[in-house]
């Protein structure tokens, strides 16, 4: 039987490394071609070129020109994230002037203090044969019924006195309406659209829509709203 002889390691010489270790060692995750490494390989490329055939102007031209390109488009990058920074902080300042203004939210509840009237709007695109508005505390106890007759299409305002069905006025406390339509024999309950204060302003990052906190605990985005009173 033939025993087959090991082979000794074969000494490398200083600086070359062998195949397996290079193979082994961890890949670094690559993130993309900087400007920087295009200009390291740009600048090696013609330190390296062979002077019986060197780069021709056309190809040099060519890599210029990446080259510029590379440096615009990360200094417009860069610009970007400048602006929209900025940006964000600009909504925040325009959405802070609202606090405290009153905005049209579809389905917040009002607010009654002090026996100041207050004010719902519904739209009526075909208009109605016959309208039934009702106010429900915020426990859900109804405490007023008003009966309308026939209404134009477009919008109508609705305003409630702060008067409960017998007569008397109901006590400061948040309130909320529910509107009845019947059109061609059709019964519906359109949203009824009531202004509320605007209390505080958020937003998440750059990319959220800035979101309104108004009264009764509701957030609502301010591309939503359509409608600002005082």
């Amino acid at each position: 039987m033939i025993t087959p002889i090991a082979k000794a390691p074969v000494a490398l010489p200083n600086g070359i490394q062998s195949s397996s270790s290079v193979a082994a060692q961890p890949k670094a995750v690559s993130t993309g071609a900087s400007q920087q490494d295009f200009l390291k390989l740009f600048t090696t490329q013609l330190q390296n070129q062979n002077p019986l055939d060197p780069t021709k102007n056309e190809a040099f031209v060519a890599q210029l020109a990446q080259f510029s390109q590379l440096e615009a488009t990360t200094n417009m990058a860069t610009q970007l994230t400048s602006f929209v920074t900025s940006m964000t902080g600009d909504r925040m300042l325009n959405g802070a002037a609202l606090i405290g203004k009153k905005v049209a939210v579809d389905g917040a509840p009002v607010v009654m203090s002090g026996g100041q009237p207050v004010q719902g709007v519904i739209t009526l695109p075909a208009g109605a044969d016959g309208m039934t508005l009702q106010v429900f505390d915020s426990q859900g106890n109804l405490v007023r019924e008003q009966i309308a007759g026939a209404q134009p299409p477009g919008a109508l305002t609705l305003t409630w006195d702060g008067m409960s069905s017998t007569g008397n006025p109901v006590a400061d406390g948040t309130y909320s309406f529910k509107a009845t339509i019947n059109s061609g024999g059709v019964i519906s309950n359109p949203t009824v659209q009531t202004l509320a204060t605007v209390r505080s302003v958020s937003q998440v990052d750059a990319a959220s829509p800035l979101m309104l906190q108004v009264d009764g605990g509701l957030s609502v985005p301010l591309s939503n709203v359509k409608r600002i009173g005082s």
